[in-house]
């Protein structure tokens, strides 16, 4: 499971009827500072997730199956959104003596 940032929409005039009732929105991934990472992609919307929200996605053939439905045909599918996230800085190697 990965954190990204909703960043569009995509409107589809025709699309696999498995994918009727979802919506397509494009995600950018984010690294752990919450920092673009990578290139944005379409995902599948299985939360119903609004633009500029953070969600979390998941990719590959396990995810295919989380929404209610049955096999849903996507390589990405936004299964959460985000309520906080705390962002821990590092404080660096220990030193000896303290």
């Amino acid at each position: 499971m990965r954190i990204a940032r909703v960043i569009g929409k995509v409107w589809a005039t025709a699309k696999d009827p498995k994918l009727e009732g979802y919506r397509l929105l494009v995600i950018q991934t984010l690294d752990k500072r919450l920092e673009p990472a990578g290139r944005p992609t379409v995902a599948v919307d299985t939360v119903s997730a609004g633009m500029d929200e953070l969600v979390y996605w998941v990719g590959g053939g396990e995810g295919r199956y989380v929404a209610s439905r049955t096999h849903v045909p996507s390589e990405c599918l936004i299964v959460g959104l985000v309520d906080r996230a705390n962002l821990y800085r590092d404080p660096g190697p220990r030193r000896e003596g303290k």
